[in-house]
């Protein structure tokens, strides 16, 4: 089953220097039938004005990845990190027992961003923080883990969540195609960052979105050059 949700299909808030769509139902935006997906509890297309950006805010018991799409964005926290992370790169916060943060666009330009949010397989873990800077061409042709729950992942070079769930990131050239084995029957989630692409089948344009599951095998072909993420994580009962 792949369930295309197009981009112009998802929920939407303009608060001027913020323009967001979600995939699932988020702050003022509720939707019964786009509550989650695996545990993929939020996943956010963000648009930031330049010199703007989340003002000090608090979180708690939930693994926050922002995977930046264009520009880049400025991170600080009430445990004494801070950090930018530029387009193509990831950051990951683990709020655990509770953490107050920052996310602010200080480029002269719009920061675009993807703020995923995956729910931890425990509560009341040490808040922590990371940014992981990855290779432009470690993820053309193929699926790169981005960040992952599995020790060896991490070992490899992943950003680590507390999550039984991988993040991957691809880019294919026009015509280019990839496979993908689901593992253990888990739910994906897909996203397109720019391009497009047809996934057995089904054409996903630039920012739509496909709720997958019950596929063994996924063969992704790119209409044009593309980039993509691809959560992979396990169904806890919430969708």
């Amino acid at each position: 089953m792949i369930e295309k949700r197009e981009f112009s299909s998802l929920g939407h808030t303009d608060h001027g220097w913020l323009n967001a769509r979600h995939h699932f139902s988020f702050a003022g935006y509720r939707d019964d039938a786009r509550m989650a997906w695996g545990s993929v509890r939020v996943w956010n297309d963000d648009e930031i004005a330049a010199k703007n950006g989340f003002l000090t805010h608090p979180h708690q018991d939930m693994e926050i990845i922002t995977y930046v799409r264009k520009g880049a964005i400025t991170h600080r926290d009430s445990m004494g990190n801070e950090g930018r992370t530029e387009a193509g790169d990831v950051q990951v916060m683990s709020a655990g027992t509770g953490v107050q943060h920052s996310e602010f666009n200080m480029e002269d330009e719009e920061t675009r961003l993807f703020q995923i949010w995956v729910i931890p397989r425990t509560r009341g873990d040490k808040p922590r923080w990371d940014t992981k800077v990855f290779p432009k061409g470690e993820r053309a042709g193929k699926l790169e883990i981005l960040a992952s729950g599995y020790d060896d992942d991490v070992a490899a070079g992943a950003a680590m969540i507390r999550a039984d769930a991988r993040l991957y990131g691809a880019t294919l050239k026009s015509g280019d195609s990839l496979t993908h084995q689901a593992a253990d029957d888990m739910p994906l989630y897909l996203v397109v960052s720019k391009g497009s692409v047809d996934v057995n089948g089904v054409t996903l344009n630039a920012r739509d979105g496909a709720a997958i599951r019950d596929v063994e095998t996924l063969t992704i072909t790119a209409g044009e050059d593309a980039e993509f993420l691809l959560a992979e994580t396990p169904d806890i009962g919430l969708q």
